[in-house]
Order: C-alpha cells, then structure tokens, then sequence
C-alpha cells in the first residue's frame, strides 16, 4: 500500500507499508530505505490481525519511569546540590528513595509526605555517613513541619530497616554554630560583636559538656541548650560590650531562630555557673549575678571538676552528704522530715540558704511540676486495701539488698 511523501535518500514518492517479522514499516520501493518502524506485537494471534501493542506490553518493561518517581529523584539530586554532599550520598538516597516508594507503606500516601519522603532519604544518608546534618536545616529547606517530617522519618526508618546512627553532641554544636551569622562582618553586625568561630565553638562545647554533667541536657531537645550555651559563650569572650544584648537580640543577629524553652535553660545554666562561682576562692568577695557571673566563665570552666565537687555533692561526698543518725533518735531525717511537714518542708530552702552542698539531681526532682489530677478509681481498685497476702512468686521483688536499703535512705534522707 503506497503512502504520502518522499524518500529522503532517493526522493523517489514510492512509499509502502511492509510489515517484516511482525513488525510494521514504511520503506521505499525504489531503494529499499526504511523510513520508519512500527510497533511490536506480543502473539501469533495479534500477528494474525495486524495489532499493534506497546514496547513495554510486549516486553514487560516500562520505558521510563513514573511521573512521581522522576519528580521524586529530581528533588533528591536538588536537595544534595544545595546542601553540596557528594556524589555518593546523592546515589545512597536515590535508591532508598527507589525503595521506599517500591514498598506498600508509601504507595498510598498522601502528596505532601511523598515529598517529604526525599528529604528523610537525604537525612538517614547523611546521619549513616556521619554528616552533621539537624532536622530542622532539611525541614527549613522543604518548608515542612517538623512533626510531620518526623513521623515520616520514623515510618522510613522502621519500614525499610535502614541503621540510623545518633548525632554526637559535638557535631551537633558545630553544625547548628556554622549557620550563625556572627562570624563575618556584616552591615547590620556591630564590629565588637563579631566573634571568631574557633574560640566561640570551643567555648560553647565546654558549656554543653557541663550542662551534660548537671543534668541539664537529658531528656530535653538539644537546640535551645546549645543557643542558651552559644550565647554565653559569646557575651563571656568580650563581656563588656555585649553584656547589654539581650538573647532575643542575639538570636536576631545571629540569624537563628530563639526556641521558646531556650530562657528556661540560659536560667539553669546562669544557676548553676551562680552556684560554682560561690565556691571559688577569689570570686567570694564579689556580689555575683546572673550578669557578673558571665565575665568569669572561663575560670568557671578551667575548674569545672573541682567547683562541681564543691558545689554539689558527687561520688564520694554524697556518702557524707546523706549520712544521719539512726531513725530513732531525735536527730535522724525521719523525725527532721516529720517536723519539716508541720511547717511546710522548709528543710531543702534551709539547706540551700545555708550553703551547705546539695545532691547533683535533674532539675525536674529539683524543682518538680504539679501533679495532675488522677481519675476516680473503679469498684475493683478501690476495694484493694494493700493488706492482701504476698504469693511466694512475688516476694522476690519486695526484698532488698543493702544498696537498695542505702539508696533509700538517702532518698527518704532528701525529701
């Protein structure tokens, strides 16, 4: 059957059709040039009929990849140029990225936790490697939530089994440091307030290692101790002329965001600096405050091991801290702690007033919130009088050896 048009090699118009091992094509009859081919067909019966399929219904393969999946690597390649990681990390996430949307889990999910699901896959490649990447330099980039990059983070990491190695303190102080505008002069930056990096980085990682030691850091998000601990750092290495910047003013210049717990630590932290400074010889003729204290941070951090010991009651010190006579006489904590509740427990305040070392313990045993409201208990619970009989099974775990008896003591010793 002859077709429209020319041959481009002979410009003869002797165009046909042929259909040549079950596959269509134009070729010219006066020399034989194939102009186009056709398409596949998959069985004996279409080659019967003529019926033309696609490429990849006859093979079994597709070929290109899906829409969503072509958009997907294309944000991950973006996002690993952006935050310049290697070719190796931007491959790593690529194919976690191929296997996470391979998996049933996030097939169906929602579009914006699609895209949210290339940003976690940059986040796990760098966490593996060891590259000190926060949540909140990706989240910032995606302009996402954290709470729901979060729980896309976790469902990846649990669905596809990846190892996720924990970000060090330490790194986790330089990354966060190295987004701070106060290391190069700027228009907006005073000249006395541009500090250099090395010393501030330094300076801070000391200030979060003594937060670490006092309890301040565990079980509380790391980012407003760091900033409460940067700013320190800062107003320490030239106290007299950024003493008067406040810490809302400091994040601003800074360039970084104040997290709203990050008061409450910069308190604790001043607290603690406060309660070091009053055992260190030549700063007890000074009146210290929270603004005093600052300029002789660097002295506080040079004896650190020495003023903790002083200050709080460590290791050795707290056998003498909780040592009291026995509970029978007039004298034991027991009976100190019954006329203590008949005039509302004053015994800590007085303890304190005195000077006398307190235990090292979390602030919130220190200072413990309100407790909330319990439910009414049911039938069943209420007719439990406590004077039930013990079986053999479970007497094992209401005996107690001598450091049980010992750390109770001191427990009941403190409250």
């Amino acid at each position: 059957m002859a077709a429209r048009g020319s041959c481009p090699s002979c410009g003869s118009a002797a165009l046909v059709e042929d259909a040549h091992y079950a596959q269509q094509q134009l070729v010219c009859a006066a020399c034989g040039c194939v102009l186009a081919e056709g398409l596949l067909t998959t069985t004996y019966t279409e080659e019967e009929h003529l019926r033309e399929v696609t490429y990849s219904q006859s093979t079994g393969q597709k070929e290109q990849l899906s829409r969503c999946l072509q958009r997907g690597i294309k944000r991950v390649q973006d996002l690993c140029k952006v935050l310049q990681l290697p070719t190796v990390f931007e491959e790593t996430a690529v194919s976690y990225f191929q296997r996470a949307l391979q998996h049933a889990s996030f097939r169906l999910v929602s579009l914006e936790k699609k895209e949210l699901l290339g940003g976690c896959c940059v986040f796990v490649t760098c966490r593996q490697h060891n590259w000190p990447l926060t949540m909140g330099t990706i989240c910032s980039l995606l302009y996402a939530k954290q709470e729901l990059f979060a729980s896309v983070y976790l469902s990846l990491q649990k669905e596809l089994g990846l190892p996720v190695p924990a970000l060090s303190l330490a790194d986790l102080v330089k990354t966060h440091l190295n987004s701070f505008r106060l290391f190069q002069h700027a228009a907006d930056i005073p000249a006395p307030f541009v500090e250099d990096k090395e010393k501030m980085v330094a300076r801070t990682m000391q200030i979060v290692e003594l937060a670490s030691e006092t309890w301040l850091v565990t079980g509380r998000h790391p980012v407003p101790i760091v900033t409460a601990a940067a700013f320190l750092s800062w107003q320490s290495l030239q106290p007299a002329a950024r003493l008067t910047c406040t810490f809302a003013r400091f994040c601003k210049l800074a360039g970084v965001d104040l997290p709203p717990p990050a008061h409450l630590r910069l308190k604790e932290l001043l607290e603690i600096l406060l309660r070091m400074a009053s055992k260190l010889a030549w700063l007890r003729v000074f009146n210290m405050d929270k603004k005093t204290v600052v300029k002789h941070i660097g002295d506080l951090l040079q004896h650190r091991i020495f003023l903790l010991k002083n200050a709080f009651c460590l290791e050795d010190e707290e056998e003498q801290c909780a040592a009291a006579p026995s509970e029978g006489s007039p004298g034991s904590p027991l009976a100190a702690g019954g006329a203590a509740q008949e005039k509302g427990r004053p015994l800590e305040g007085k303890r304190q007033r005195e000077g006398s070392p307190r235990p090292l313990l979390p602030p919130c045993l220190i200072n413990p919130r309100k407790r909330l409201r319990t439910a009414a208990l049911s039938a069943s619970d209420s007719a439990i009088t406590g004077d039930e009989p013990i079986s053999d099974s479970e007497i094992e775990q209401y005996l107690r050896g001598p450091e049980e008896i010992r750390a109770f003591r001191k427990a009941k010793a403190w409250q």
